[in-house]
């Protein structure tokens, strides 16, 4: 048994209250959380914080740490090791930024989170879903109109996601990426951004098809995730039994209030658009990438009202890819245009553990959680944008309990 650490004069978030509390203590020992205030234990390890925030650490809802390059082929045709190696950089910078916990949402696979588990890599935690799942012609479906050759890249690390067809090949490719590590199931149900062949309010897949998604991974006690931008495949994926939005730039009040009541969460992802907008065209994007991209970007900040509004729960995620990662930190400004501090914190904490099922072990201060922490020198309650620059204020990230991250002056 290791001795435990306890870090003292630390400000907590109270998130019923909207306000950090006093300076106070917070007790460390293997891995976990002990408590708050709590008397010190016989040869504890002392850890001033100097007033700084304590808080549990970030969690990203919506990342693909194998897109290393905006350009999607590019990724999907490195070799393996390379891909592995880029992803590698990628969590680095996030764990640096103080995410400790990231649902990778198309492409990541076991290797990559044994590699965090057994030392190989200083990174988040990652929840994976394997390869999200496209229809031929659907959102990862990077062939040209002109490219008749059939899936090559498919498992590839780099590769995003896999080209499946039918009720049956649905289902295969569900039980395999369950068998290999996927703790969720993601399918393209809606047009994207990036894909050159699908307009942006295209359905993709067949009723009967999301819902053989659906049941392979309630028969394995887990969800599926969904890509969708319109009302439209936003409702019919709610109705299907989905419980996981992402995007859901153009949702509509009612199907808001429809998802809320399926117990469902969604996971808006502004900054990805803002990020595009800024830099899309010098990074090669085309006109017609650039005209899809204003379509879901302008809808936004408007979805974000709404979903407030019916009480959809709303986690947090940049799905920012290649260059773009730049601009992770513009989430919280964009987010906080529209929802409170205490409301972003709190879907990021509480629905981001239920999306990565977690629940009582990330996300919270509560005794028995896993001491994954972040300090910073910034009251988020008065500026949550504060967390979004961690070059000027994120002094600590602890991970299990051990300092991986340290920038406090001496």
């Amino acid at each position: 048994m290791t001795r435990a650490t306890i870090f003292t004069n630390a400000r907590l978030p109270d998130l019923a209250r909207g306000a950090l509390t006093a300076p106070t203590t917070l007790t460390v020992a293997n891995g976990r959380i002990l408590g708050a205030g709590l008397p010190a234990p016989a040869e504890a390890r002392i850890v001033d914080l100097g007033g700084l925030t304590l808080m549990p650490g970030l969690i990203d809802c919506h990342f693909h740490v194998v897109a290393w390059s905006l350009d999607l082929w590019s990724n999907a045709i490195a070799p393996d090791s390379l891909a592995a190696l880029r992803a590698a950089r990628v969590m680095e910078e996030l764990l640096a930024a103080g995410f400790t916990t990231v649902r990778d949402l198309a492409g990541a696979d076991i290797g990559l989170v044994r590699g965090v588990e057994d030392g190989f890599i200083r990174g988040p935690d990652l929840v994976i879903c394997g390869k999200g799942l496209s229809m031929t012609g659907g959102h990862t479906d990077l062939r040209q109109r002109t490219d008749t050759r059939p899936d090559a890249l498919a498992w590839r690390l780099g590769n995003m996601g896999i080209l499946v067809d039918g009720v049956d090949e649905v289902r295969l490719a569900c039980r395999r990426m369950l068998k290999e590590g996927a703790r969720f199931i993601k399918v393209m149900a809606n047009g994207g951004v990036a894909s050159p062949n699908d307009p942006i309010d295209g359905l993709q897949y067949s009723d009967d098809e999301i819902r053989a998604m659906v049941e392979e991974a309630t028969n394995a006690n887990t969800y599926v995730s969904a890509h969708v931008y319109s009302d439209a495949s936003i409702r019919r994926c709610v109705r299907l039994g989905v419980k996981s939005l992402e995007h859901c730039n153009l949702i509509s009040a009612d199907t808001a209030k429809l998802a809320a009541d399926a117990g469902c969460i969604a996971v808006p992802t502004l900054a990805a658009y803002e990020g595009l907008k800024r830099d899309g065209a010098a990074l090669g994007f085309g006109a017609a990438e650039m005209a899809k991209l204003d379509v879901v970007r302008d809808g936004g900040r408007r979805s974000l009202e709404l979903m407030r509004e019916a009480g959809l729960p709303m986690a947090f995620g940049t799905d920012l890819l290649g260059p773009l990662r730049k601009y992770g930190g513009l989430e919280f400004e964009l987010l906080a245009q529209v929802l409170t501090p205490t409301e972003i914190l709190s879907g990021m904490w509480e629905a981001g553990a239920r999306l990565c099922r977690m629940e009582g072990q990330i996300g919270t201060l509560a005794a028995g959680a896993r001491a994954h922490l972040v300090a910073f020198d910034a009251d988020p309650f008065a500026d949550i944008a504060a967390l979004g620059r961690p070059a000027e204020t994120l002094k600590l990230v602890i991970k299990d309990g051990t300092i991986l991250h340290d920038r406090r002056v001496p």
